[in-house]
């Protein structure tokens, strides 16, 4: 499987760089986990049961929160080889939690209105 080679994810400039291929630095994890979670979205599409567009739109909401967290999270909240963060931890504002909120509260919204009209969720 040559799309799998490291060389294409950077492993071979990381072992040049630091001496290893990989080093579970928060930054790279969260875009391992990035990728998996849109790799999931992809694949979504072949699960029979869940291929509706509002499954597919809900987990692009999974999708995007991965690339925030991998950026502005690992960035700014967790300390590690790429990261911002040093001393004491900062606080997550308060409107993080707002936003979660209102982002549950729309899904919920969106698939009583979708169940509503019949379409497959």
């Amino acid at each position: 499987m040559k799309f799998l080679r490291s060389d294409y994810l950077g492993g071979v400039w990381a072992n040049e760089s630091w001496g290893r291929y990989w080093g579970w630095d928060a930054k790279e994890t969260w875009a391992l986990v990035s990728i998996l979670v849109y790799a999931f979205i992809l694949h979504l599409r072949l699960v029979p049961k869940v291929a509706g567009l509002f499954a597919y739109n809900f987990a692009t909401l999974f999708g995007l929160s991965s690339i925030i967290m991998t950026y502005f999270g690992v960035n700014y909240y967790l300390s590690g080889l790429h990261s911002y963060a040093a001393g004491d931890p900062v606080p997550i504002p308060e409107w993080v939690y707002y936003a979660v909120a209102s982002l549950i509260v729309i899904s919920v919204i969106a698939f009583m209105r979708a169940k509503k009209a019949g379409l497959k969720a």
